[in-house]
């Protein structure tokens, strides 16, 4: 990896890209290799011979080969999630992985929006018939209307957020289930709060998904949700096909006449432009879109933005905003305070003596004060340096002092 600041470095974006976001990274004085149509082996082959430092992703996979046969620093992906990225590798191999969370949301939830009143109103039969040139008014005047009806929200993050105003201007009750949706916080918000999954159903006419793809998540939408949908219920889902039990969503469509409204699925082709011949095809019922949520000039552009920031200032200062596979102190149990001057050397001072005790640094910030004489350095360790270390690190005469702190984790 090179270092950073205001030396070259290369940018290969592999999928296709916003000219504005191109235009901005090239204005940072970045070498910006634009090859939308790499995958697989030639993504891999590329990321070799580039030697680039920086590798922008959209809906293109990363593998663990492709990491390990690089000299990345950063994988970027441009949207909200790292689901495409084998970040378990990246951070073997010490590549930061980032993402644009909350830059689509608003895109996202036009469209469950527009899957809810699909479904409802059968949009889509409607169409069909009428180029198949038939005319149904009668079976088409039956919906139940979406006034009054209770929308249930799996998640409450950004996307849902967004669907809270939308609904209410439907004339609808809002309901959410999310990890850190508290009665306070539901107050807040001004929209009901279930205890779990089984109880959102329940009280539920509409569902909504929007939740990240996580080990708690994958599968969490199963048969015990569905048997407590109610019956001519509405489910969509817009954020990941693995959260959702296919086989028992089928059952609800078949056996309580529930309606899906389904841009991620499973079996969706993964390129661009294929074929699809799945289950979901011809199944009255459920209608499907091509992955499209985020997909909106709008949407495009503010992620375009957030990815120039984020190269901005991975390159100015090495920081890298969004990041999602650093763990803050997850393996220390202490903080080491040292307060001293800056001067060259001190740093490598202490390190050195911690190095010789055995202690491993997990994370470290060096705050320097007004007037650039004097510095605190705060470094989470694995575990509590000795008094002889201690004794050590402050025999050094630009040390002050040299504290050590348990670090308290929450429950």
């Amino acid at each position: 990896m090179r270092p950073v600041g205001y030396f070259a470095m290369k940018v290969l974006v592999a999928d296709k890209f916003e000219k504005s976001g191109l235009d901005g990274l090239a204005k940072l004085g970045a070498e910006v290799l634009y090859e939308p149509e790499l995958q697989g082996n030639s993504l891999e082959a590329r990321l070799g011979d580039s030697e680039a430092d920086v590798l922008v992703v959209r809906s293109t996979k990363v593998t663990a080969s492709m990491v390990e046969n690089s000299k990345l620093g950063v994988i970027i992906r441009a949207g909200a999630g790292t689901n495409t990225i084998d970040v378990q590798a990246a951070s073997q191999r010490g590549v930061m992985v980032t993402n644009c969370p909350g830059k689509n949301s608003q895109a996202v939830a036009e469209l469950a929006f527009g899957l809810i009143v699909a479904c409802d109103r059968r949009i889509a039969d409607n169409v069909a018939d009428l180029r198949a040139g038939k005319w149904n008014k009668k079976e088409y005047s039956q919906s139940r209307g979406l006034y009054g009806r209770t929308l249930g929200l799996v998640g409450t993050g950004n996307i849902a957020q967004e669907m809270i105003p939308k609904a209410k201007a439907f004339g609808m009750n809002v309901a959410g289930h999310g990890r850190w949706l508290t009665p306070d916080i539901a107050a807040g918000m001004a929209i009901g709060r279930a205890n779990d999954l089984e109880e959102l159903a329940l009280m539920s006419d509409i569902i909504s998904v929007h939740v990240a793809l996580t080990p708690e998540t994958r599968g969490s939408l199963d048969a015990t949700f569905f048997n407590a949908l109610r019956p001519g219920a509405i489910f969509v889902n817009t954020s990941r096909a693995e959260v959702v039990d296919q086989d028992a969503l089928l059952k609800a469509v078949r056996e309580k006449g529930v309606r899906a409204g389904l841009d991620v699925f499973e079996g969706e082709p993964e390129a661009a432009v294929g074929s699809y011949d799945g289950v979901l095809r011809d199944l009255p019922g459920v209608y499907c879109t091509h992955h499209i949520g985020a997909s909106t000039e709008q949407a495009q552009e503010s992620i375009a933005a957030e990815v120039v920031r984020i190269v901005r200032e991975y390159k100015l200062n090495g920081t890298v905003p969004n990041v999602v596979n650093v763990k803050k102190a997850d393996v220390a149990t202490h903080l080491l305070v040292v307060r001293h001057l800056d001067r060259v050397g001190v740093l490598a001072h202490v390190l050195g003596v911690l190095k010789d005790e055995g202690v491993n640094v997990q994370e470290m910030e060096n705050i320097v004060l007004g007037g650039a004489t004097a510095a605190i350095a705060q470094i989470s360790v694995s575990q509590a340096p000795t008094k002889d270390a201690l004794l050590a690190i402050k025999m050094n005469p630009n040390v002050f002092d040299a504290s050590v702190f348990p670090i308290e984790r929450q429950s």
